[in-house]
């Protein structure tokens, strides 16, 4: 049954693959079943709670993935979005919790409208190809970044703003270690390379104290929703506070979901011969469900999650990849202690090898071509840089427009493309 409906051979993967590619996936995005609670949780909402919302918004919204886009990518409250809510609109701007929920819930609804009138799939595909392959090299840069950070690898410097950590730090040693490791395995074309490399460095951690063996018991049932459910008001969705804050929601989850899709699945190889995704609208209606329910939940704007190159890096091409992820989020509701003791140093090698694998479509750019090369490396650089890759696709995408009006060559430049740099310049003064 699951070879008809998730079309596995046809896509030349199996069974075994498909699910130690969601086990990957989930491995290296776990975190954010911790990271989440004590996120939110700073504006006043119950973080036992939260934990239960996480999971389940990231159940249903990659359940949807898996059964309707058949797509490996799993989803999950975004990080980024998730401190906007708590220290820019609660903590920085003085609303309620209930309000930043609110305007998630209308950012989602919003979504599934621009979703099914197509809009959202006609921004996919309006960007071009050798921005597509700078997308996907952005993001191999970003992640990598994102897991040498989470190690301690590198670190904040006041004096030249990043630096290297310790290296007699025993994250430090955890994460270097297995990325030694897991290097070695894929050197030898070891199948699970990725996820073997998790647990030896969770291992590792262990007389480093580095990894905590999780004390009391290790099922439990998952606390109650109730503190946060369905707690949305609607007495200021006219305000213009709402609307800055709706907007923000809107156009940051919008560009990271887009980047995502189109990053992961130019890696995969899954783009169509003229750069479309498969089942683009599918995908873009799952985080615009995740979002609108996790709202009900009692959690911030769900998206689709980078990490999801590590499963596509261990083979995931079908629906069952994310489908294995659910099933995981599923189990994680139940064995919280034992999800959450994997360190961030054991996931760090992965998102550091999956950044090397992302970057192969940077040989695809034309880079004689400086109307297409500038573009493509203001999209690469800026990612890392700026800590987002809605950015990274925002000074990508204006200075391709501009590039190709001064240059002469504005018949390049589509006529989606036009509008959406005048909505970046636009969002510029909402910042």
């Amino acid at each position: 049954m699951l070879e008809k409906f998730f079309r596995i051979s046809e896509n030349k993967t199996t069974i075994r693959t498909e699910v130690l590619a969601g086990l990957t996936t989930f491995m290296t995005m776990a975190y954010i079943l911790a990271v989440n609670p004590s996120i939110l949780s700073a504006t006043g909402m119950d973080k036992n709670a939260l934990f239960t919302a996480t999971a389940l918004a990231s159940l249903a919204a990659t359940l949807v993935m898996a059964l309707y886009a058949k797509l490996p990518f799993a989803l999950a409250p975004g990080m980024g979005l998730n401190a906007f809510f708590a220290f820019t609109v609660v903590l920085g701007m003085g609303h309620s919790w209930q309000f930043a929920l609110t305007a998630v819930f209308i950012e989602g609804i919003i979504f599934i409208l621009l979703t099914a009138f197509n809009i959202r799939e006609l921004i996919v595909n309006s960007i071009p190809m050798n921005m597509k392959h700078a997308v996907s090299a952005g993001i191999g840069l970003f992640i990598a970044f994102i897991g040498l950070q989470n190690a301690g690898i590198i670190v904040n410097n006041d004096a030249v703003l990043l630096g290297l950590g310790s290296v007699k730090s025993p994250a430090v040693i955890v994460a270097l270690s297995g990325i030694i490791i897991t290097g070695v395995l894929l050197a030898k074309n070891v199948k699970g390379a990725l996820l073997i490399g998790i647990f030896a460095a969770t291992i590792i951690g262990l007389p480093l104290g580095v990894t905590q063996i999780p004390k009391g018991h290790l099922v439990s049932l998952p606390p109650s929703l109730s503190p946060i459910f369905m707690k949305l008001e609607f007495h200021e969705i006219f305000t213009a506070d709402m609307l800055v804050v709706v907007f923000t929601f809107l156009f940051v989850d919008m560009f990271d979901t887009v980047g995502t899709l189109v990053g992961v699945s130019d890696k995969a190889g899954m783009l169509t011969k003229d750069g479309k995704i498969p089942n683009a609208k599918q995908a873009l209606f799952a985080d615009a469900f995740g979002t609108t329910f996790g709202a009900m939940l009692g959690t911030s704007t769900v998206t689709t999650y980078v990490e999801s190159a590590s499963g596509v890096a261990e083979g995931g091409r079908t629906g069952l990849t994310s489908l294995s992820v659910a099933g995981l989020f599923l189990l994680a509701l139940f064995f919280a202690p034992l999800f959450l003791m994997i360190p961030a140093a054991a996931t760090a090698p992965v998102l550091f090898l999956v950044g090397l694998f992302m970057m192969s479509p940077i040989l695809k750019i034309n880079l004689n071509d400086f109307t297409e090369a500038i573009p493509a490396f203001f999209t690469i650089i800026m990612m890392p840089l700026s800590y987002s890759i809605a950015e990274g696709i925002v000074f990508g995408m204006l200075s391709y427009v501009l590039l190709k009006l001064l240059t002469g060559k504005y018949r390049e430049v589509t006529p989606v493309m036009y509008v959406l740099a005048v909505l970046f310049v636009l969002s510029f003064f909402t910042k």
